[in-house]
């Protein structure tokens, strides 16, 4: 684990945004870096594996808080509102993670190959870091210091991540996400299609088609798996949007809503203020003095 912290803590002291995120050249995987405790983030996530290195995190979702620190996982297998909060760092031992996006046609793929067993549906969920996962963690970052072998290696070993995933002790949690046609497939290709076109009137109708559900049968399984109606998950990313576009873009408040689809910069201001706790003008004024 420590080796791994040290080949996170090189790539995210050098290239980390002031936002704390740090990409790298491999589909889904970053880490992340923060300096001190930090104001309260909300975001729709995508289904991801977050193994935390050094530090402490909490995770909220609907009434349900996880609190995670060194040495553990944040397992997220549906496309769920959360609320998080660095609640442990500072400038002498700052926060370390790792964070990859889960690959449905990976799962999907290795799933067809490998003996499997029980699915757990909890969206949410904390357990320790595998030492399987962390040593192919390991040997994926350890690429980033020899270019000319990614094109070679990189694919094979995010496969095998995803295996370990799969198999290890958060197999369990995932392997919803490698049933091909499984309830929680076909959700996730209806908000796969609201993530596209998330500015757009949303069209019930054309969700359930293309989850190949009635329409009933959609909304029950879309708000069991994500926690939200489709309508209030589409809000939620349009939201969150339009704050992405005010912090880092400097965009105005009334170009932002419109840019997310909002027809009225009132109605866009009062659900901004319900969602984050402040109206938009309050909140970008305090990330200016914040920066």
């Amino acid at each position: 684990m420590n080796s791994l912290l040290d080949h996170v803590r090189r790539h995210a002291d050098l290239y980390a945004d002031r936002f704390g995120y740090a990409p790298t050249p491999f589909p889904g995987l970053g880490v992340v870096r923060q300096l001190q405790p930090g104001e309260l983030q909300v975001a729709v996530q995508k289904p991801l594996i977050a193994i935390c290195l050094q530090g402490r995190k909490r995770v909220t979702m609907g009434t349900s808080s996880f609190d995670y620190g060194a040495g553990e996982a944040l397992v997220i297998t549906a496309d769920v509102p959360t609320i998080s909060q660095i609640t442990e760092a500072s400038p002498a031992a700052p926060y370390y993670a790792l964070a990859l996006e889960l690959d449905a046609a990976v799962l999907r793929a290795l799933s067809a190959e490998a003996d499997l067993g029980a699915v757990d549906t909890a969206p949410v969920r904390i357990q320790p870091a595998d030492p399987d996962v962390t040593d192919a963690a390991l040997r994926l970052m350890r690429l980033l210091d020899r270019p000319a072998a990614q094109p070679v290696l990189a694919e094979g070993l995010l496969r095998e991540l995803h295996y370990w995933m799969l198999t290890g002790r958060h197999g369990a949690a995932i392997r919803g996400l490698g049933a091909a046609d499984s309830h929680a497939d076909r959700i996730a290709r209806a908000v796969a299609q609201i993530r596209q076109n998330f500015a757009s009137a949303l069209r019930i109708a054309d969700l359930a088609e293309v989850a190949r559900m009635s329409e009933s049968s959609f909304h029950q399984h879309f708000r069991a798996i994500t926690t939200l109606s489709p309508l209030q998950f589409q809000k939620q990313l349009r939201l969150i949007e339009a704050r992405r576009l005010m912090l880092t873009q400097g965009a105005a408040i009334a170009h932002a809503a419109h840019a997310v689809g909002y027809e009225s910069v009132p109605q866009f201001t009062r659900d901004y203020a319900r969602l984050f706790g402040t109206p938009p003008g309050r909140d970008m004024r305090d990330a200016r003095l914040s920066a």
